[in-house]
């Protein structure tokens, strides 16, 4: 459930950004409102999330699959171009949140406390 509540988060963020993009700096008001609304939302279901995802896996989820998405969004919404660097710097941001959740600090104690609780069950 909580990483529904993740993904919420990440759905949020990328309607935020994209109309914070749509906004014109806060000179439109429909898109400047929908970027408030859409990043409490964000916030609120990434705090949910953090009742049980380690910190830094969330925020390397929310961050690194947002900033992918928003490329993509941007590409394709925006008409925006992309390079290769700019491909190069994605790819190792996904390779970076793989690395973090395989392998970061955290999935030990979460997979210990889980444990632990079946036990005593």
């Amino acid at each position: 459930m909580h990483y529904l509540y993740l993904l919420l988060a990440i759905v949020g963020e990328l309607i935020g950004s994209s109309l914070l993009k749509a906004s014109e700096g806060f000179s439109k008001l429909y898109p400047s409102v929908g970027v408030i609304v859409a990043f409490t939302f964000s916030f609120f279901f990434l705090s949910l999330s953090l009742k049980t995802i380690p910190l830094n896996t969330a925020y390397a989820l929310w961050s690194g699959l947002g900033i992918i998405a928003t490329t993509i969004i941007s590409v394709l919404i925006w008409k925006k171009k992309i390079n290769g660097a700019s491909i190069l710097g994605i790819f190792l941001i996904l390779a970076g949140v793989v690395i973090l959740n395989l392998f970061g600090p955290g999935h030990g104690e979460v997979a210990s406390k889980e444990a632990s609780a079946l036990e005593e069950k």
